[in-house]
C-alpha cells in the first residue's frame, strides 16, 4: 500500500523553520497570504531552539537591537519567561506560529523533491515522519530559509558553496584562491552551577583535549558570554553531506571538554557544576549560498551598505572562523569591525534564476566574508520578515519576486517600516491626513507634540544624535482632530522599547541576550523593559459625535502597534498612556503617534 499524500495549495511556502522562515511566514500571512511554513524538525527557532541553544546574537551597538517580529518574540519571553527556561522560550516561538490562522505548520516534514516548469516552482514534497504521509505544496512563490539551501539542488538554483578568492570581489581577505571550505558546526554544552559537588564520569569515547589548542579556548563558567562556541568542526568537510559524521566528533569533543572542566583540575569550583544540557543536534554556520541579482560582499558591509533597496540592516562584526574549528592551532576566529548598522539589499533575497525562489538566512546573496556577519539570527530575522512582506506584496499586485524590486520596492520599505522594522537612513512616510489634522496634549508644546508624526521610529546615529522621544503624562489624552470627519485605515503607534535593555537586571549579556547559557545560583530574573508602555487606550469621536474606544489594554508586550480603523469616519482620534512597566511613573516617553 502507497503512502498517502496530502495536497495544500498556498500563496506562499517557506521551507524551513528556522528565525527567518519563521519571520517570513508570520509577517507574509498577517498580511493576508496563506502560508504553508515547512519545517524538518519537531519545533520551530531553529538555531535558537532548544536542540541547539545558540543565543541571538545582531547588530549591536547603541539603538541597533532588531525590532519588528523579533522584537515581539523577545518581548514575549521577557514576559513570560523571565528565567529564561528553554521549555517555556520553545512553546513561545510555537506559539507565535500557531497563533496565525493563515499559516499551515508541518513540522518533522523534510522537503526532498520539487516540481518545476522551466524557471518556476509549481511544487514542493516533504516526507513528514510523525505521520508516514508526503505533503506536496503548490504556491506561488517560495522561501528557502533551510539554511542548507536545500531548494537549490531540486530546483537548479544558482548557489555559492565555500571561499572567495580576494581578487574576486576586492575583498580584504587572506584568501589567495578560491576553495569549498566553510565555516563548521558546534554541538554545545550548558553547565549548572549547584551548591553541593557531583562527579562526573566521561563515556570512554570522550576525547581528550589538546593543552595547546585549549589555550586559545580556555572555559570561563562564571561569565554569562561563556557559551561554548568554539567547539566547532567540520569546516574543512562538507558540512551538509558529512553532518552525521561530524556530530559523532563534536559530541566526542564536547564531552571531552566537560571531562576537562570537572576532572582536570584546571577549572576553579569544578566540583560544584554539574553538567545540565548536551546538544546532539549540530548548529551550522554556513553551507551553500543562494545566488541572487546582486552578491553583497564585505566591500558593500564595510561601506555601511547604502542601497537604495535597503530591507534589512546588519552590525555584528566580520566573524569568520577558521575551518578546521577546534583543532586549528591558534585563535579559533578572526575578527573585523563593521559599521553598525549596515543595509543590505532586496535584491540579495531572491534567485538570479528561479522566477519565484525567494531566500532568507545564512543563505542569501553575499561572498563568504561577508557571510561572516549577516549570518547571525537576529539580522536573519529581519531578512526572513523582509521576504514574507515581499512574497504578500507580490500576491496583492500578482508580481515575482523581482516585480517587487522593479515596481513596488517603496511600498516594501514602508510597509517594514510601519510594522516596526528599521531602515538605516530611512524614515516613514506620514499621510497627509495625519499631516493636516491638529495634534493637541495639554501641558505639551507644540513643537514637541510634532514629534510624533515624523517617520522616526526610534533613536539611532544615522538620525543623528537627537532624542526623538516626546514625553507624555500619563492618564493624558493626545488627540488629533479633524476639520471635516476623516477616513482613516490605521493607527501607527511606535514605544520606547528600551532598546539597549539599559532597564532590565544583570549584566550586559543578561541584559542583551534573550536566553543563557550556563546558569549559576545566582543567574538572575529579568522583566519587561521599564520604558515601555503597560496599558494605554486608544479613543475616537465618529461622525455622529459617539466617543468610542478602539483599543485598550492595561498588559501591552509589543513595541509597535497597529491599530485597523478601516470603514470608519472620525471627527478626532486620542492616545491616552495609562501606565508603564516601570514603577511609579507619572510619564511616559514615546516615539509616534500617527495616523493614515
Amino acid at each position: 500500500m502507497a503512502f498517502q499524500t496530502i495536497i495544500h495549495h498556498a500563496h506562499f511556502c517557506v521551507v524551513g523553520g528556522g528565525l527567518s522562515g519563521m519571520c517570513a511566514a508570520i509577517a507574509a500571512a498577517r498580511g493576508g497570504s496563506q502560508v504553508v511554513l515547512v519545517q524538518d524538525r519537531p519545533m520551530l527557532g531553529g538555531n535558537a531552539s532548544s536542540e541547539v541553544r545558540m543565543w541571538i546574537s545582531g547588530a549591536g551597538g547603541s539603538n541597533n537591537r532588531e525590532t519588528g517580529v523579533i522584537e515581539e518574540i523577545e518581548l514575549a519571553s521577557l514576559w513570560r519567561n523571565p528565567d529564561k527556561n528553554y521549555s517555556i522560550w520553545d512553546s513561545i516561538l510555537y506559539e507565535k506560529v500557531k497563533n496565525e490562522k493563515n499559516i499551515t505548520l508541518l513540522l518533522n516534514c523534510s522537503v526532498c523533491d520539487a516540481k518545476m516548469q522551466d524557471n518556476k516552482i509549481l511544487s514542493v514534497t516533504g516526507w513528514q515522519t510523525t505521520t508516514q504521509r508526503w505533503h506536496t505544496v503548490y504556491a506561488d512563490n517560495f522561501a528557502d530559509c533551510s539554511g542548507d539551501s536545500v531548494l537549490a539542488p531540486l530546483t537548479g538554483a544558482e548557489y555559492r558553496l565555500g571561499r572567495e578568492a580576494a581578487s574576486e570581489f576586492g575583498e580584504k581577505t587572506s584568501q589567495v584562491t578560491e576553495d569549498c571550505q566553510t565555516m563548521g558546526m558546534s554541538c554545545l554544552i550548558q553547565l549548572r552551577k549547584t551548591d553541593r559537588p557531583s562527579k562526573f564520569i566521561p563515556p570512554d569515547w570522550a576525547l581528550e583535549l589538546p593543552e595547546d589548542v585549549l589555550k586559545f579556548r580556555k572555559p570561563h563558567l562564571e561569565k554569562t558570554s561563556e557559551n561554548f562556541w568554539y567547539l566547532e568542526l567540520g569546516g574543512n568537510r562538507d558540512t551538509i553531506h558529512d553532518t552525521e559524521e561530524i556530530r559523532d566528533e563534536l559530541l566526542a569533543l564536547a564531552y571531552g571538554m566537560v571531562n576537562y572542566i570537572k576532572n582536570s583540575g584546571n577549572i576553579p569550583d569544578a566540583d560544584d557544576w554539574e553538567l545540565d544540557w548536551m546538544g546532539f543536534l549540530p548548529g551550522k554556520r554556513e553551507s551553500r549560498r543562494m545566488v541572487g541579482p546582486y552578491i553583497m560582499t564585505q566591500n558593500d558591509v564595510l561601506a555601511g551598505g547604502l542601497f537604495p533597496d535597503t530591507v534589512a540592516y546588519g552590525g555584528w562584526g566580520l566573524d569568520d572562523h577558521h575551518p578546521d574549528g577546534f583543532y586549528h592551532a591558534g585563535n579559533p576566529n578572526v575578527w573585523g569591525k563593521t559599521p553598525s548598522p549596515y543595509g543590505i539589499p532586496y535584491r540579495v533575497l531572491y534567485s538570479v534564476n528561479i522566477s519565484n525562489l525567494f531566500f532568507a538566512g545564512r543563505n542569501i546573496s553575499v561572498t563568504h566574508a561577508a557571510m561572516s556577519s549577516t549570518r547571525v539570527m537576529a539580522t536573519c530575522a529581519l531578512l526572513g520578515e523582509a521576504v514574507g512582506t515581499a512574497a504578500n506584496i507580490a500576491r496583492e499586485f500578482a508580481l515575482s519576486p523581482s516585480g517587487v524590486y522593479e515596481e513596488k520596492l517603496h511600498l516594501l520599505q514602508q510597509r517594514l517600516m510601519e510594522n516596526g522594522c528599521f531602515l538605516p537612513h530611512f524614515k516613514r512616510d506620514i499621510a497627509d491626513v495625519c499631516q493636516n489634522a491638529k495634534l493637541h496634549c495639554d501641558g505639551v508644546s507644540q513643537d514637541i507634540l510634532e514629534g510624533l508624526r515624523n517617520g522616526i521610529d526610534r533613536n539611532n546615529h544615522t538620525y543623528g544624535t537627537e532624542d526623538f522621544r516626546v514625553t507624555l503624562a500619563l492618564g493624558k489624552a493626545v488627540t488629533y482632530t479633524f476639520d471635516t470627519p476623516m477616513k482613516l485605515s490605521n493607527i501607527h503607534l511606535q514605544f520606547d522599547t528600551d532598546l539597549d535593555r539599559a532597564t532590565l537586571p544583570g549584566d550586559k549579556i543578561d541584559r542583551q541576550r534573550s536566553m543563557r547559557t550556563n546558569r549559576t545560583i545566582n543567574s538572575v530574573t529579568t522583566c519587561m523593559p521599564k520604558t515601555l508602555v503597560k496599558g494605554y487606550q486608544l479613543t475616537a469621536v465618529t461622525e455622529s459625535g459617539r466617543e468610542v474606544t478602539l483599543a485598550e489594554t492595561d498588559c501591552n508586550l509589543l513595541g509597535c502597534v497597529n491599530c485597523n480603523v478601516q470603514d470608519q469616519l472620525y471627527r478626532s482620534i486620542s492616545f491616552i498612556p495609562m501606565t508603564t512597566w516601570g514603577e511609579d511613573d507619572t510619564t511616559v516617553r514615546i516615539f509616534s503617534f500617527d495616523l493614515r
